[in-house]
């Protein structure tokens, strides 16, 4: 939120309590206590004024915590996200009157303790002390807003104020900020004002379905205020020399996250928040839907898997959108018998067929549903404060809402999640759980707070329906890991553990393409290592050259899903040269799943999205900063997908060079070094780094370049991402290799958070040679 207008004053009905000076502090253990006041000239200076607490602590090693109380009195209310904690790592000095001095690894908090001149500084230790952020002048206060409903004039002096806590932390020049969840406005945040508040406003929006309050930051560190509510950043938007950060109520706590390279940074960020969790080799094939408001019924469906398997397109998932169930009834998990009378059999025969099967859910009970009546008597959704369901007709006629903090609502959602897993469904889309009601309502657990539950709301969603997917899985004790998969809309801070996320209704234009990716990158940037889109557009029909252009860049995502509103996305709806296009680009990316599933596990490892900005893999690179149309998929592919009906395509090379001993052991297919980029399609055909490119495709190539001294494996032999990969393995190298060789691990397709094989390569007569019979190695420059 703005408090000001301009640098001088503050608008009617603001009073802002700042901190100036620190009256006290006290340090035990890894903690320190300070008590902030206002600039003191005498003891009466310590009447009739705000303080706040502020405690430092660091949960761990290169992450310093600041969190800042005004009043402590309230009830601490939750949610509240589960964050990882470890001891041991923390020096503390003190210079009584002037400094305190708070190491975390490769990261200081400087606070000045002089009298009235209050600084923090978040620096790199000595001796280069690169100050990254901190608190300047005027930059930690108490708000005290009047203009609200809150405020009576007729208590006398006790009328009320609401409250909100503000932390505003310093900016560099030219200093750029990214991530705070999937956004699919400008890539770069500077400049906007950013409310972390999960919303359905489909991709063409400054809403989100996916808020998520951490950004990341060119200068070196990342951001995360642990706070599930609401959360407002003024990011150069306020004051153009910091992010202003705003909480209502009487707490904020925030985490300065340090990293050498974004990739740290990210590392350090999801050891915190959670590490990303795996999905199943087969979730990366084609997934096909009904689309949503479409007419279907069996023979339909069956139809269009006839005309994949008669076209020879690969397809691997088939998806029942909302209507396998009867309109005005979601959910009640009941397949519309008059469409699908005999569902169980027909998921059998779809089974035969080879497909997994995955269907629509939502958290929501509409009143028709003969589930309704037996979750009201129960107490199994969300209720008003005078103890009626909370209901409204904004979806479905009537609908309540699960209340997943009552066990028994949990555990009665499961149950009929089980039956659906039990008839051979293999896979939930978890959609909505962003429309939760958060005034006047009142949760099982009465200790949460249901403005604080608005965005956590979505983790207990698709924690719960994850939870109970792995837990159906016949290796689950020993495969807890790599067996669930969801098609999830919304999440909040940790919902990487419950991957995967797709984003959301876009319009079927090159422009809603370009915003999805955009999304995406924000989204790797906020901890997540998955993401899909709708294929072609959701809202209206793309024009063919859309549909095979989406197809290029969605089948060059992690995940790919064929999805439309009121329209199919069959290919052939479209002319039979899009089910070329789509076979082709099928058939490339299930060779690539050796690749893929390695990525993946590094990113399970490490944090790092499988879909990366060029950021991530060139920060030396400073052109790179800026790049939203293009990324790399994984350390060794760069993709620039073609957002024009002429073919012609913008894009930028890298230089590894820059980066060459920046990240020595984050990038596992090979050894980053100068030499030149190739093309994928045609090997002769190279790129000089640190070039901009303007190309003309048609529809059976587009810019994929593989990187100097990348090791890629794939296998073309592959007919689906689960088959064995070392059966026709081959792996693609971009230049020399390093003369210790090089290792290339093979991730096993049943157990993805498993290796199956390391193979090794090594130079021996001229020519690359691996150890593994059978095994071919490609030089491809």
């Amino acid at each position: 939120m703005k408090f000001t207008e301009g640098m001088w004053r503050i608008r009617e009905g603001i009073r802002i309590d700042w901190m100036n000076n620190v009256e006290r502090l006290r340090i035990e253990n890894e903690t320190v206590d300070l008590l902030l006041n206002k600039f003191q000239r005498h003891r009466g200076d310590t009447l009739n004024s705000a303080t706040i607490s502020a405690q430092v602590t660091s949960p761990l090693e290169g992450i310093v915590g600041v969190k800042l109380v005004h009043w402590a009195g309230g009830i601490g209310k939750g949610p509240h996200y589960e964050l990882a904690h470890s001891t041991g790592h923390v020096q503390i000095q003190h210079h009584d009157n002037k400094a305190l001095h708070y190491t975390s690894g490769g990261l200081n908090l400087a606070v000045t303790t002089a009298p009235n001149e209050l600084d923090f500084v978040f620096s790199t230790p000595a001796p280069t002390s690169k100050k990254l952020t901190g608190h300047s002048w005027r930059s930690i206060g108490y708000i005290g807003d009047q203009t609200t409903d809150k405020s009576r004039w007729d208590d006398g002096i006790f009328f009320e104020r609401q409250g909100y806590m503000l932390a505003a932390l310093d900016l560099g020049v030219g200093e750029k900020l990214y991530g705070l969840g999937e956004r699919f406005g400008p890539f770069v945040k500077n400049g906007q004002t950013v409310d972390i508040w999960n919303e359905d406003g489909g991709t063409s929006s400054e809403l989100a379905y996916k808020n998520i309050p951490f950004y990341l930051s060119s200068n070196g560190y990342g951001v995360f205020v642990n706070h599930p509510g609401k959360v407002s950043l003024e990011l150069q938007s306020e004051r153009t020399t910091r992010v202003n950060i705003s909480v209502p109520g009487e707490e904020l706590e925030y985490f300065v996250i340090y990293g050498g390279t974004p990739k740290e940074i990210l590392e350090r960020y999801t050891a915190l928040t959670g590490r990303p969790s795996l999905v199943p080799a087969w979730s990366y094939n084609l997934w096909l839907t009904t689309s949503f408001t479409t007419n279907y019924d069996e023979q339909t469906v069956t139809g269009f898997l006839d005309g994949f398997r008669d076209r020879d397109i690969p397809l691997g998932v088939f998806h029942f959108d909302c209507f396998w169930m009867k309109s005005y009834q979601w959910c009640d998990f009941e397949f519309d018998s008059a469409m699908f009378p005999d569902a169980a059999g027909y998921i059998k025969r779809l089974k035969e067929r080879g497909l997994r099967i995955s269907v629509w859910l939502n958290p929501y009970v509409g009143q028709a549903s003969p589930l309704f009546q037996e979750g009201k008597e129960k107490g199994y959704f969300i209720k008003r404060t005078d103890g009626t369901v909370w209901q409204w007709d904004y979806w479905q006629a009537g609908m309540a809402i699960v209340d997943f903090t009552n066990p028994a609502a949990c555990e009665w959602f499961a149950h009929h999640l089980r039956r659906l897993l039990a008839l051979g469904v293999d896979s939930f889309k978890t959609d909505f759980g962003e429309r939760i009601p958060y005034r006047h309502v009142r949760y099982f657990d009465a200790s949460v707070d249901p403005a604080r539950m608005h965005n956590y709301y979505t983790l207990l969603f698709n924690q719960l329906c994850y939870t109970t997917l792995a837990a159906h899985h016949p290796e689950a004790a020993t495969n807890p890991d790599s067996n669930a998969v969801l098609f999830a809309r919304s999440t909040a801070a940790g919902g990487q553990r419950f991957p995967i996320h797709w984003g959301g209704d876009c319009e079927s234009t090159y422009e809603a393409m370009a915003e999805s990716l955009r999304g995406c990158l924000s989204l790797g940037l906020s901890g997540f290592i998955f993401w899909a889109s709708d294929i072609g557009g959701f809202e209206g029909t793309p024009p063919p050259d859309v549909y095979k252009r989406w197809v290029q860049f969605g089948l060059l995502s992690t995940h790919s899903r064929l999805h439309g509103s009121h329209s199919f996305r069959v290919p052939w709806i479209y002319g039979e040269d899009c089910s070329q296009v789509l076979r082709a680009c099928v058939k490339r990316k299930i060779a690539l799943t050796p690749y893929l599933l390695a990525m993946a596990l590094h990113g399970h490892r490490r944090g790092t999205p499988v879909m990366r900005p060029l950021l991530l893999e060139f920060p030396r690179d400073r052109t790179v900063w800026t790049v939203d149309t293009q990324f790399m998929l994984g350390d060794a592919l760069l993709v620039a997908p073609v957002f024009s009906e002429s073919g012609v395509v913008e894009f930028y090379v890298p230089r590894t060079d820059a980066d060459a001993d920046a990240d020595a052991d984050a990038s596992p297919s090979g050894d980053a070094r100068a030499g030149k980029w190739v093309s994928w399609f045609d090997h002769t055909k190279t790129y000089e780094e640190g070039r901009w490119y303007t190309e003309t495709h048609g529809f059976d190539t587009l810019p994929l370049l593989i990187r100097p001294g990348a090791v890629v494996p794939v296998n073309f032999k592959l007919q689906r991402p689960e088959d064995d990969p070392l059966d026709g393995l081959e792996v693609l190298v971009n230049g020399a290799i390093p003369t210790e060789g090089v290792e290339v691990e093979v991730v096993d397709p049943v157990r993805t958070h498993e290796v199956l094989r390391v193979v090794k390569l090594a130079a021996e007569g001229g020519e690359v040679r691996a150890d593994v019979e059978g095994v071919r190695v490609q030089v491809v420059r």
